[in-house]
This record gives C-alpha cells, sequence and structure tokens, in this order.
C-alpha cells in the first residue's frame, strides 16, 4: 500500500524519485496520514492540503540545510514523514512519539519551532539575515497559510522583510479557511487575487503563448509578475508596496507546477512572495466536504470517514461557555461576544447563529481582541472575550494598557487554561493565573465545575472594572447539574469550604480542587480524620477569612493546574510570610518545566495533580504530623 513512501527516509530519496513517482508519493502520504490519524487523532485537513508544497520543498531546497519555516504547525504532518519521522508518526502527540508541530530538539530539519500562528516570516527573516551575514550561501523560506497572515505579527515581518531587501521567499498557502471560515478584508484580498478573471486570462494566454526556453523565463520575471495596473487590486499590490515581488496565484495541489515554480524562484534574489491556492482536506474527500471538522476530528473509520464519537457523562467547558453565553446575550442586549478565529473550539457558534450582529470573530488577532473589547466596553457594552489562555499571552500589553489600566468591564474567558493534553507545551495554559493576578485591579478567578463557571459568566455582567478573567480547562466537566440552575451572582474574591478537618488545609483552584477532595474524603474514611479543604475560586483578590482560618492549621497543600512560580502556592506564601508560627506550606501545580505531549490524565498525574498522588502526599503529610 505505501510502496514509494517506506522507501522514504530523508528528502534525498524523494528527489531521486521521477515526477510520476512523487505524485504518487503524494497519494501514498495522504493515506498514510489518513490511517495514522484516525486511531490517533491530530490536526489533518490542513495537512492534507499541503503535501505537494511539502514534498516540492524538499526536491527543490538543500535541506536541512536550507530553512523550511513553517507557521501554523499543524501544516507539516508530511514533512515530518518524510524528514525521517515516518514511523514514529504512528505515535504522533504522544509522550513516546513526536510532537504534532515543528520541533527544533527533535529533527534538525525543523528549523523552527512552532504552536501557533504568524511566526515564519519573522523567523525565516532572521534565518536569511543570518545567511547573508555569514556568506552561507542557505535559502530561507516561510510557509504560512491557514489563517496566519491576518495576525499582526505576520505584517511586521512583511513590513521589515521588505524593506530589507534579504534573500528570503514567503509562500502563502491561500486555503480560504483557517480553522473556521476565514474572515477580514485580507481574506477577501487574496480571494480576489486568485479568481479574478481578466488577470488570469491574460496571465494564461501571454504564458501559453511563449512556449518553453528564455522568453517565458524573462516574461515571468519581468512582465506576469511585476503586473499590469490595468486591474486594481489583480495582482499582488498589497505584498508589492510592502517591497515584495508577487507571484501567483498557482495551483498548490499540482505538484509539477510547485515544482517548476519554486525552481524558477530559488535563484531569484530579494524577498518574495508565492500565492499558492490549495484544498484544505485535499484528496480525502470527508475533509474537502466539511474542512472545518476536519480540521482536528478526532477518532474516525478511514474507509467511510465516520467519526467515532466518544460517550461522556459531562459537558465541555467551551459547550457551557457557549450556552451560557448565547443565554446571557438573550438575557442583555448589552452582550458581545470576541473571539481571535476560535469560534468552533471555544462554544462560540451558538452566539454567533442566534445575534451574528453582536458577534465578531477577529481573525487570529489575540491583541486587537482584547483593545477591541475595550473599545466595546467604553462604548458601554458587556464584552466577552474568549482566548485560549496559552494565546492571551499574546494580548498580555493589551490586557494591562487598554483594559487595566482604564479599568474598563471587559470578561476575559481563557479556554484550555492548565494542561491540555496532546497539543502539548506550546499549548498548555500555564502561566495565565501569575501573569494576571499581578495586574492591579484584575479579577481572576477559576470555577471548579460547570456550574461556578456560568454562575461566574452571570457576575460578569455587573462588574464595573476590569479585567474580569475567568479561566477553565479543556475537556469535560465534572457532571454537575448547571443547565436548570437559577443564576447566582458570586461576590469577588469570596471561596467556600468544602469539607471541615483537622492538622492540614487543601487550598484548592479550579477543578482540580475536585480530584483534592476525593483524595481527602478518602483519608478520612480510612482513617478518621482527614484535612480540610477549601474551594479558593479566585486567586486574586484571595479569600481573607479562608486564609485567616487557614492560618490555624499546621500546615497548607495549595493544589492548582498552574505554574506553581507565582500562582496559588505563590499568593498564599506571600500572604503567611514573615508572620510567626506560620504553617507550612506545600505547593502542587505545574512544575517549573516544560510538560510534553501527552494525555491530559497522564500529565496531571505526572504533575500530583491527580487523585492518587494528591492521596499520596496527604498520607505522608499527615503522618509526619
Amino acid at each position: 500500500m505505501f510502496e514509494l513512501l517506506n522507501k522514504v527516509n530523508a528528502p534525498e530519496d524523494v528527489r531521486k524519485l521521477s515526477p510520476e513517482e512523487r505524485v504518487r508519493l503524494c497519494a501514498e502520504i495522504r493515506r498514510y496520514m489518513v490511517e495514522c490519524c484516525a486511531v490517533n487523532p491530530g490536526h489533518l485537513g490542513s495537512s492534507l492540503g499541503a503535501v505537494e508544497i511539502i514534498v516540492a520543498l524538499h526536491c527543490v531546497y538543500d535541506t536541512p540545510k536550507d530553512k523550511i519555516v513553517f507557521d501554523v504547525g499543524h501544516q507539516a504532518y508530511a514533512h515530518k514523514i518524510i524528514t525521517g519521522r515516518r514511523e514514529l508518526f504512528r505515535k504522533n502527540r504522544s509522550r513516546d512519539g513526536i510532537s504534532g508541530f515543528p520541533k527544533r530538539d527533535e529533527s534538525p530539519y525543523d528549523a523552527f519551532g512552532t504552536g501557533h500562528s504568524s511566526t515564519s516570516i519573522s523567523a525565516a527573516l532572521g534565518f536569511a539575515e543570518a545567511a547573508r551575514i555569514s556568506g552561507s550561501g542557505e535559502k530561507a523560506v516561510a510557509l504560512i497559510g491557514d489563517g496566519a497572515l491576518t495576525g499582526g505579527l505576520a505584517f511586521e515581518g512583511l513590513n521589515n522583510a521588505g524593506s530589507s531587501k534579504a534573500d528570503l521567499l514567503v509562500i502563502l498557502n491561500d486555503n480560504n479557511i483557517s480553522i473556521d471560515q476565514n474572515i477580514g478584508g485580507l481574506h477577501d484580498y487574496l480571494l480576489h487575487i486568485t479568481t479574478h478573471p481578466f488577470y488570469n486570462r491574460l496571465k494564461n494566454k501571454v504564458w501559453n503563448s511563449l512556449g518553453e526556453g528564455k522568453m517565458r523565463d524573462w516574461v515571468q520575471n519581468r512582465v506576469i509578475d511585476t503586473k499590469s495596473n490595468l486591474v486594481r487590486g489583480s495582482g499582488g499590490a498589497l505584498f508589492e508596496s510592502l517591497g515584495f515581488r508577487y507571484f501567483g496565484p498557482i495551483d498548490g495541489n499540482d505538484l509539477q507546477q510547485v515544482t517548476d515554480t519554486l525552481e524558477r524562484l530559488k535563484n531569484l534574489r530579494g524577498p518574495r512572495i508565492l500565492h499558492i491556492h490549495t484544498r484544505k482536506g485535499c484528496g480525502y474527500a470527508p475533509a474537502e466536504q466539511d474542512p472545518t471538522t476536519w480540521h482536528a476530528p478526532g477518532r474516525f473509520h478511514p474507509d467511510t470517514g465516520e467519526r467515532i464519537k466518544s460517550v461522556h457523562p459531562a459537558d465541555r467547558y467551551q459547550d457551557v461557555f457557549g450556552e451560557v453565553l448565547e443565554d446571557l446575550a438573550r438575557r442583555d442586549s448589552r452582550v458581545v461576544g470576541i473571539t481571535p478565529a476560535m469560534a468552533s473550539g471555544c462554544g462560540m457558534t451558538k452566539m454567533a447563529a442566534a445575534f451574528p450582529e453582536r458577534f465578531f470573530d477577529v481573525g487570529i488577532e489575540e491583541g486587537h481582541a482584547v483593545t477591541f473589547s475595550a473599545g466595546l466596553a467604553a462604548a458601554g457594552l458587556k464584552p466577552y472575550c474568549n482566548i485560549y489562555s496559552s494565546f492571551s499571552q499574546r494580548a498580555y500589553d493589551n490586557i494591562i494598557h487598554d483594559i487595566a489600566l482604564q479599568n474598563l468591564p471587559v470578561v476575559l474567558c481563557l479556554d484550555r487554561a492548565g494542561l491540555v493534553g496532546e497539543d502539548g507545551a506550546t499549548h498548555h495554559g500555564c502561566y495565565d493565573l501569575a501573569a494576571y493576578r499581578s495586574i492591579p485591579g484584575a479579577v481572576v478567578a477559576a470555577p471548579r465545575n460547570e456550574l461556578e463557571l456560568k454562575n461566574l459568566m452571570f457576575t460578569g455582567l455587573n462588574i464595573t472594572g476590569g479585567p474580569f478573567v475567568i479561566r477553565y480547562p479543556r475537556g469535560m466537566g465534572e457532571g454537575v447539574a448547571w443547565r436548570k440552575a437559577i443564576y447566582k451572582a458570586v461576590p469577588l474574591g469570596q471561596g467556600e469550604k468544602l469539607m471541615d478537618g483537622k492538622r492540614v488545609a487543601i487550598l484548592g483552584l479550579g477543578p482540580v480542587v475536585n480530584r483534592a477532595l476525593a483524595a481527602a474524603k478518602r483519608h478520612k474514611a480510612e482513617y478518621w480524620e482527614g484535612p480540610a479543604v477549601y474551594d479558593m475560586r479566585f486567586i486574586k483578590p484571595l479569600d481573607s477569612g479562608i486564609m485567616e482560618e487557614a492560618g490555624k492549621f499546621r500546615a497548607i497543600i495549595t493544589v492548582e493546574d498552574g505554574s506553581l512560580k507565582g500562582g496559588l502556592f505563590g499568593a498564599v506564601s506571600e500572604f503567611f510570610a514573615g508572620r510567626d508560627n506560620a504553617p507550612i506550606i506545600k505547593g502542587v501545580g505545574i512544575p517549573d518545566r516544560y510538560i510534553v505531549q501527552d494525555t491530559q490524565k497522564s500529565q496531571l498525574s505526572d504533575c500530583g495533580l491527580d487523585e492518587e498522588s494528591l492521596y499520596d502526599l496527604l498520607l505522608g503529610m499527615m503522618k509526619n504530623l
């Protein structure tokens, strides 16, 4: 089934194949991806569309000497498969396998690590300028797509590269979709370039009339790709205005066309941009027909495309968020929803369908999403801005300067907080508690279950200043009844005692407090004595009453699914610093190291945040006391 692919262990093996064999190889790579991802889920749709681009790049360029810098890392599956990681790809995104994204310490072919987006142009420019300074002659290529060009950093890179005259090729993989449908002016502009009939008729007519030879090359370099101003916007006017020579658009799923074009562009000098049009999910019918679902489809039957749905006893936190936001919007016409390109992932599609005039998907622009929300709040609306915790780090300055300093009532809902599982270190939401609790005037909360999330979102309606941060994890809730529960506003900074106890007080934050409570109940059942357990609910402000009460115990255990440095452990330690007879304080959380890709369950165990680990810790402490 994989006659050619089984012979490919490095790019030089691809270069030895005939053009016809390379086309067959692309088909085999797609089948292999589908086979592997059916049982070991990953980001399938984008990588299916980028196969020909990646095979052509490794044929034309001398990798790993020449540098290929990926942008949205989940385009890179074909790259991993043909660079010596074919068998490891069967364990993609697992602890004993490989990362789902390019990673420098994994392979010399991964020139630059990436897990989010919009970084490729800046990084590739760094490689290009380093090659110029050293005189190495190495080439640098940035492959950007899946909506990443909407990110502000991409434009910063374009602006700098265009003025630098660097020997840089930027490939824009334009598949007309990121995760959800692409939106915005730039997307419309690229679609106009791709489909403009006058430009394409003129280009094809001239091109076909020239035949092979030097005249065609001259026209390619001097006429067609500098464009005519007869049709405004029909070529790459935007990119040319930034100092790039624009080429394209071409069919990115036509291997020979991509290879020939890259061969012609390789030895040109200066900043160039090649516009390639591909189909997300190309070669696998279910993924082509529904690219949003098949961006990361989970497990499925490879022959039929039927997705294997897991049955869970609880709702996902993002679904709770989505339903509650829609309901709040029905109750209050001031409620608006904002997301940077993650509407389906965060659960905001319900809001989008019910109130399209009050829903804003701003593209992959986290900083803009925050400042835009601040503007909405300043105008008297009630913005709920949903950003994945890891991605919110890109908007840290905006949160401080545009929300906090102006005391604007913006509700920041940070999805995927804590450990996220197979996406690994680039996507963990480890640092939000430490980062945002240091901002004056901020309120930072972490619900322990679905009902708490509902009530905290309701509480956000009545805040008068901000930011009001609610962070919650990826995945399933605790299975508590929440839909029919009456809304209840939560007093800011008020926690809750969950269990009476002696000697040891457990102060927990977020859903992990439920694991701590289970461990405490088990200890009490087995030894007739257990610790007290408190749900802090807020890391800022801390519940001073709980803190004073906890100070009377001989020891305190803090439990959080965030960074131990600067998180709840830090906050509690600061509270008791310098006090006489202060309790012993032991922190359990995410340690000062990066947690590799694995299941969420294994990662929590690795950090001591599962019930068994917490029970063992509690058992030891109670005995020692």
